[in-house]
């Protein structure tokens, strides 16, 4: 039988990917589909909300990835008190000088971990919808470009409601994935409680191998876009999305940037399984973090205890798969 050889080289991309899966794992039981997730935005340069109970590593779990990569990383803590300053930096009098100087904020990283991101105000919320989006601040009319590449991660309890602030829906589209963080099962517990026994305490985080420079980033972002999607394929991302809007249990659908996050997404999720073409299954696959909180249930459904996922699935069964 003749051997198919990719269009595309994904030679060592998905070596790389292989590796960190590899590296996480040694620190990290079990949650390989968040892991997997977690590279699909890397490479599609896609911010990542991640959502869970305390205590199942959401924050470890990207710091592991950052640490993955050698770039510039930051960590900020989200408080209530927390003020945009605080966050994107603020111009401070030089008295040597005589000079207003700009003094850069933790935002400027190139992997910035926003701990609890749901504890700060609307005003802080704020700060971070430009440099999401355009990759920049603009401090008293100067705009200060970041290094690229610049990705959030960003942590949230669903669970606590005391002095919490529920995320703006434009803050929010611009995640590209939200990545559900679930309790691990016994035999994943099991091998936690286990590795915890036998390092007696010991932790070797600083041990982990860089995988990724960001050279090698910005080229393997590159080669996802060179993936190819057919069209037939690429109506199918659209009829998705636009179903979102018409269905009678949804509030507010998904707009036209969650149709390029579903593609995007695709890509990148085709590439580090060693393939050049997006398959049906791959947009399926990816419709759901994209998703996920881009929909609104209607306040019936939400009193229902209906998930959005759910609905994802629905409106993915009602379509026809390209053949």
């Amino acid at each position: 039988m003749e051997k198919f050889e990719n269009r595309v080289d994904l030679s060592s991309l998905h070596a790389a990917c292989e590796s960190l899966k590899t590296e996480i794992s040694k620190h990290i039981v079990g949650q390989h589909k968040m892991i997997e997730q977690f590279l699909v935005a890397i490479l599609s340069n896609g911010h990542v909300l991640i959502e869970g109970v305390p205590g199942i590593a959401k924050t470890l779990t990207a710091k592991l990835i950052a640490k993955t990569i050698s770039a510039k990383f930051s960590r900020i803590q989200f408080t209530p008190d927390l003020m945009p300053s605080d966050v994107i930096g603020t111009n401070i009098y030089n008295v040597n000088t005589s000079k207003f100087e700009f003094r850069r904020g933790p935002i400027f990283g190139n992997i910035v971990l926003i701990d609890e991101i749901n504890r700060s105000p609307a005003k802080t919320q704020a700060a971070l919808f430009e440099v999401m989006e355009e990759r920049q601040i603009t401090v008293d009319g100067i705009t200060y470009p970041m290094s690229l590449p610049f990705i959030v991660f960003a942590t949230q309890n669903p669970i606590e409601q005391e002095g919490t602030y529920r995320l703006p829906e434009a803050q929010l589209d611009r995640f590209l994935f939200k990545i559900e963080i679930t309790y691990p099962t016994v035999e994943e517990e099991y091998e936690i409680i286990l590795r915890s026994h036998q390092n007696r305490g010991r932790t070797q985080l600083e041990q982990i191998a860089v995988v990724f420079t960001v050279e090698q980033i910005a080229e393997y972002q590159n080669r996802v876009r060179e993936i190819i999607v057919e069209d037939k394929l690429i109506r199918y991302i659209a009829q998705i999305v636009a179903k979102t809007r018409t269905n009678s249990s949804l509030y507010i659908g998904a707009s036209p940037r969650a149709s390029l996050a579903i593609l995007i997404s695709s890509k990148a999720y085709a590439a580090i399984h060693g393939r050049d073409f997006v398959t049906p299954d791959d947009i399926k696959e990816m419709a759901y973090p994209v998703l996920r909180h881009r929909i609104i249930l209607t306040p019936e459904k939400e009193m229902e205890g209906v998930l959005t996922s759910t609905i994802i699935r629905e409106i993915i069964d009602s379509i026809e798969v390209p053949r």
